[in-house]
C-alpha cells in the first residue's frame, strides 16, 4: 500500500558526496589558502556545508559567522551574500526561524552590493527555498522564477547549472502539491535534460525517480488512464537499470533500495495480481540493499509489501511474521517513520484480532492510538508555532515603527534640552560672576570699614543686611531658573503638538488628492468604455448595415450584367466588401466583446486568444485557482490590460507564442503574460515608456495594482501584474 511508500528526496546545496570524506577534503582546501582571502571566503560555504550535513551543525554555524564578519568588510557583497544565504537555510533546517530571517535579510542587502548575477540568483533561490518550507508556495514560485532570470543571464558555470537544477526540482515539487501535473512534468523533464547534459549519474537517477513519481501521482488522480501508470513503471525501471549500470560512481547506495521499493509498491497497488512475482522480486532487492546500507525504514517497507501479499492470500501467519520483522527493523532506525509505524500497528492489531488473540490485538491498538495522538499533537504544535511566529513578527514590526517614532521625538527633545542646558550654564556662570562681584564688594566694604573706622561709621548690622540681601538675590535667581524650565517644557510640548497636527493635515490633504485622482481615473475609464460601446454599436448597426446593403445591390448588378469584364470587376468589389465587413466586425468586437458581458472574463479571454491565434501565432490561456467573483468594471479593465499587453507582444516583439496566466492567491489576483519574442532591456526602455504601457499603468491605478517587467534582448518578455480583489477605487 501507499503507506509503505518511502519518498525521501534530499537536496544538498552542492551535490551528494560521502559525508566524512567531504569534511576532510573541504577542510584541507579551506586551510591551504590565505587566511581571510576571497578564495577562502568562497571555500567557507563548501566547508560549512560538509560540517553541517556530517552532524557538526554548531561548528558549521560558527565557521559561517566568522567568515560572514570577514566578508562584510569587502566592497563586493557577493561573498557575504552567499554565506548569509547558506546560514539562513541552515538556521531554517535547525528550526531557528528568527536567525533564518535575519540571515536572509542580510543576504538580500549584500546582494545589492554586487554585480555578480549568479549571487543575486542564489539569494533569490534561498528566499524561495524558505518560502516553500513556510508553505508560502506562491511567493516561493515568484522567487524561484526571479532566480532563474538571473541564472539565465549569468555565465553558465557548473555551479550555476547545478542551482538551476535545484530550482527545477523545487518547482516540480510545488506543482505536484498543486496537482498541476503539466507544469510538474515540464520541470521534471528539464531536470532530466540538464542531468544528462552534465552527465551527472546521481542527478540522472534522481530525475528518473522524479518522473516516475510524477506519472504515478497523475495515475492516482486518473486511474482510467493506464498509460500514466506504465510511464511511471518505465521511469522507475530506467532508474534501477541506470543505477546498476553506474553503481561504482553512485554516492548513495541506499537510493537503489528506495527505487526498488517504489517499483514494488507500484506493482502491488496499481497492477493486476499477475505482477506479484515482479513486485516481490523488487521488494526483495530493496530489502537486501536496505539491510546492507542500514536503511531500516526501507527494510520495513519491503517487509510490509511482503506482508500485504500474504494477507491477500489469507496466510495470516506469514503476514504476521513479515509485519513483526518490519516493526523490528523500523525500531532500529534513529528517526522512526511515523506513517509506517502507524500502518504496522494497525495491521498487527487486525491480524491478532483475526486469530482471536485479543490481548495482543489490544496491545497494538493501544500503540496505534498512542502514536497517532503524538503525531496529531506534534502537527498541532508545529501549526501553533507557525502562527505564533507570524504574530510575533507582525508585533515586532509595529514595535519597530513605534520605537523609530519615539527615537526621533527623543532626538528632538535632546536637541532642545541641550540648548536649554547651555542657557542654564550661561545663567549659572553669570550667577557665579555676580556672586564673585558681590563677594568682592563685601570684602571692599569690610576693608573700607576697617580702614575708615569711625569715619564711615559702618555698623556690623549694615554688613549683615547686605549679606541677607545677597541671599535673597540668590533665591530669586533660583526661582527664576525654575520658572524658565517650566516655560521651556510648555513651549516644547506646544511645538511637538503643532508638528503632529501639521503632519496629520498633510496626510489628510494627500488622501483627498488621491481620492480625487482616482475619481477622475474611474470617470475616464467609464467614459472610454461607454464611448467604445457607442462606437461599436454605430459601426455594427450603421456602417455594417450600409456595407451589407451595398453588397446586396452589387450582387443584383452581377446578374443583370452580361459583360465578363464588368462582372469580374463587380465580383472583386464584392470580395472587398466581404473583407471590409469582417474587419468591421473585428473592430467592433475588440471595442466591446459580447462574451465578456454575457459569460464573464474567462470565456472572453479564451475567445480572444482563439480569435487572435493563427498559423504564425499561438496564444494560450491558463487559469489557476481563479475563484474570485470580480465586478464587471474590473473584468473589463483586466480584459483591456491583457488585450494591450498581447497587442504589444504581437506588434513589437514579433512573438510566435504568447501565454496568458491568471491565478488567485488569497485575496490577490496575479496576471502573467509571457512571450518568446525578441525582448528588450527594461532599464533602457523605462525612461521612454510606450503609450501601451502607459495605458496599462493607468488602468492599474484603478485596480490598485503593481506591474513588474522581466525581459532580455533575444530571450522574450515576462510581465507580472498583481492587484487586490476587494479594493475600492474611490477610497483606496
Amino acid at each position: 500500500m501507499k503507506k509503505y511508500l518511502v519518498l525521501i528526496l534530499v537536496m544538498f546545496f552542492f551535490g551528494k558526496i560521502s559525508a566524512q570524506s567531504a569534511v576532510e577534503t573541504a577542510a584541507s582546501e579551506y586551510h591551504q589558502v590565505a587566511e581571510g582571502s576571497e578564495q577562502q571566503l568562497l571555500l567557507a560555504g563548501k566547508y560549512a556545508h560538509a560540517l553541517f550535513f556530517n552532524g557538526q551543525q554548531k561548528e558549521a554555524m560558527v565557521l559561517l559567522q566568522k567568515n560572514i564578519a570577514r566578508a562584510s568588510k569587502k566592497l563586493d557583497g557577493q561573498y557575504a551574500a552567499q554565506l548569509c544565504g547558506i546560514a539562513a537555510m541552515n538556521s531554517k533546517i535547525l528550526e531557528d526561524n528568527t536567525s533564518a530571517n535575519r540571515y536572509l535579510a542580510q543576504a538580500k542587502i549584500f546582494a545589492k552590493k554586487t554585480k555578480e548575477l549568479s549571487i543575486k540568483g542564489y539569494v533569490s533561490y534561498c528566499e524561495g527555498w524558505m518560502h516553500a518550507r513556510n508553505n508560502q508556495e506562491q511567493q516561493a514560485i515568484r522567487c524561484f522564477q526571479n532566480a532563474l532570470v538571473f541564472y539565465d543571464q549569468a555565465p553558465q558555470t557548473d555551479i550555476v547549472i547545478s542551482r538551476k537544477t535545484a530550482i527545477y526540482k523545487e518547482l516540480s515539487s510545488i506543482y505536484s502539491n498543486w496537482k498541476t501535473y503539466d507544469l510538474q512534468e515540464k520541470y521534471a523533464k528539464l531536470t532530466l535534460e540538464v542531468a544528462k547534459l552534465r552527465n551527472r549519474p546521481m542527478d540522472i537517477f534522481d530525475a528518473y525517480m522524479s518522473m516516475g513519481y510524477n506519472y504515478q501521482e497523475q495515475y492516482i488522480n486518473q486511474p482510467e488512464n493506464e498509460h500514466l501508470r506504465n510511464q511511471s513503471e518505465s521511469y522507475y525501471l530506467q532508474a534501477i537499470k541506470f543505477y546498476e549500470k553506474n553503481s561504482s560512481t553512485m554516492a548513495v547506495p541506499s537510493d537503489l533500495s528506495f527505487a526498488a521499493i517504489n517499483l514494488a509498491n507500484l506493482y502491488l497497488q496499481y497492477y493486476p495480481a499477475s505482477y506479484k512475482t515482479k513486485s516481490l522480486q523488487y521488494a526483495q532487492q530493496g530489502l537486501e540493499v536496505g539491510q546492507k546500507t542500514e536503511q531500516y525504514a526501507q527494510v520495513a517497507s519491503a517487509y510490509g509489501i511482503m506482508a500485504e501479499y500474504s494477507m491477500k492470500e489469507g496466510d495470516t501467519e506469514t503476514a504476521k511474521k513479515y509485519l513483526l520483522a518490519s516493526l523490528a527493523a523500523l525500531m532500529k532506525d534513529t528517526v522512526i517513520e511515523n506513517t509506517i509505524a502507524l500502518s504496522l500497528y494497525q495491521k498487527l492489531a487486525e491480524v491478532y484480532e483475526t486469530e482471536g488473540q485479543y490481548h495482543e490485538a489490544y496491545h497494538y491498538y493501544k500503540q496505534y492510538v498512542k502514536l497517532y495522538e503524538e503525531v496529531f499533537n506534534a502537527n498541532k504544535m508545529e501549526q501553533g508555532r507557525r502562527l505564533e511566529a507570524q504574530f510575533e513578527k507582525e508585533r515586532q514590526q509595529q514595535q519597530l515603527i513605534r520605537l523609530r517614532f519615539e527615537a526621533e521625538k527623543r532626538k528632538q527633545q535632546i536637541s532642545l534640552m541641550h540648548a536649554h542646558n547651555k542657557a542654564q550654564l550661561q545663567d549659572l556662570e553669570n550667577l557665579k560672576l555676580n556672586e564673585e562681584i558681590q563677594r568682592q564688594q563685601i570684602e571692599v566694604i569690610q576693608l573700607e570699614a576697617d580702614n575708615r573706622g569711625k569715619e564711615l561709621k559702618l555698623s556690623r548690622v549694615e554688613i549683615q543686611q547686605r549679606a541677607a540681601q545677597l541671599k535673597t538675590s540668590q533665591k530669586e535667581l533660583a526661582y527664576k531658573s525654575k520658572i524658565n524650565s517650566v516655560y521651556f517644557f510648555l513651549i516644547l510640548t506646544f511645538i511637538i503638538a503643532a508638528m503632529l497636527i501639521y503632519y496629520a493635515y498633510r496626510q489628510h490633504l494627500k488622501t483627498l488628492k488621491q481620492k480625487e485622482s482616482l475619481q477622475v481615473l474611474v470617470s475616464m475609464l467609464e467614459g472610454q468604455e461607454t464611448e467604445r460601446s457607442r462606437i461599436a454599436r454605430d459601426l455594427h448597426d450603421g456602417l455594417g448595415g450600409i456595407l451589407s446593403g451595398t453588397k446586396i445591390t452589387l450582387s443584383g448588378l452581377t446578374l443583370l450584367n452580361e459583360n465578363d469584364s464588368s462582372r469580374n470587376t463587380l465580383n472583386k468589389s464584392l470580395d472587398q466588401l466581404d473583407v471590409a465587413v469582417v474587419e468591421l466586425r473585428r473592430i467592433a468586437h475588440n471595442l466591446m466583446p459580447e462574451l465578456l458581458d454575457k459569460y464573464g472574463l474567462e470565456e472572453a479571454l479564451k475567445e480572444y486568444a482563439e480569435r487572435m491565434s493563427n498559423d504564425e501565432l499561438e496564444i494560450s490561456n491558463q487559469f489557476v485557482k481563479l475563484e474570485a467573483d470580480l465586478s464587471k468594471d474590473k473584468q473589463i479593465v483586466v480584459y483591456r490590460i491583457i488585450q494591450e499587453l498581447v497587442n504589444n507582444a504581437v506588434k513589437h516583439a514579433q512573438a510566435s507564442q504568447i501565454i496568458v496566466q491568471l491565478s488567485q492567491h488569497n485575496d490577490h489576483i496575479l496576471i502573467t503574460v509571457e512571450d518568446n519574442g525578441k525582448g528588450f532591456d527594461p532599464h533602457l526602455a523605462d525612461g521612454k515608456k510606450s503609450a501601451g504601457i502607459h495605458n496599462v499603468q493607468s488602468r492599474l491605478e484603478f485596480l490598485s495594482g503593481q506591474m513588474h517587467i522581466y525581459s532580455r534582448t533575444g530571450k522574450g518578455t515576462s510581465i507580472e501584474i498583481e492587484f487586490p480583489i476587494n479594493n475600492n477605487p474611490y477610497y483606496g
